[in-house]
């Protein structure tokens, strides 16, 4: 089991190269089972590259049990099972892209 702290959504994080900002929330119900992933948008403004943006979706994993806790920043905490199978991982992908035509899917 893994933790996945839950982001304000609609809140631009400050990362190395630029920003990221999670957008919504997505509790996908697959083969019994619910899958949480994220739908978000990134900018790469401060990188000697150039600059760019893309829409991306995150997946933590299965959900195993929904906002049990909070941390210290009093933000939810989901538990949440990792999803390793290379098939489910395509199945789940193709999914998300049919849905939210994201380019860039990542799972955790």
């Amino acid at each position: 089991m893994n933790s996945y702290t839950h982001l304000e959504l609609n809140q631009t994080v400050e990362a190395l190269a630029g920003y990221y900002t999670p957008l919504k929330e997505v509790r996908l119900k697959y083969r019994g089972r619910e899958v949480l992933y994220v739908i978000g948008q990134l900018v790469v403004d401060a990188s000697c590259c150039g600059v760019s943006d893309c829409g991306y979706a995150l997946v933590p994993g299965y959900i195993t049990n929904w906002q049990a806790e909070t941390n210290k920043d009093g933000l939810p905490v989901s538990e949440v099972e990792p999803i390793t199978d290379k098939e489910t991982q395509d199945d789940i992908r193709k999914i998300i892209q049919e849905t939210e035509h994201v380019p860039q899917i990542e799972f955790r």
